[in-house]
C-alpha cells in the first residue's frame, strides 16, 4: 500500500541527514544520507506506525493530503 500522508523532509545540520517528518502521524519521523534515502525510510516507518497503532488498537488517521501549514 503506498502511503498517501504528506512528508515533509529537510535537512538537519545538528544530525547531518535529511529528516522526514509525517505531521498527521504523531512521532512519526526517518532519517537518511540523502533525500531519497530519507523519503524510502519514510515510507517504511509509516508502514510500520500505522501496523503499531493496530495492533495496540489505536486509532489511524486518514490521510488529509496537503496540509495548510506545510
Amino acid at each position: 500500500m503506498a502511503a498517501k500522508y504528506e512528508i515533509i523532509i529537510y535537512w538537519s545540520n545538528e544530525d547531518n541527514a535529511y529528516l522526514a517528518e509525517v505531521p498527521e502521524l504523531p512521532g512519526c519521523m526517518a532519517d537518511g544520507e540523502s533525500y531519497q534515502k530519507a523519503l524510502q525510510n519514510a515510507e517504511i516507518i509509516i508502514q510500520e506506525w500505522i501496523e503499531t497503532a493496530r495492533e495496540l488498537d489505536r486509532p489511524v488517521p486518514e490521510p488529509r493530503g496537503k496540509l495548510m501549514y506545510a
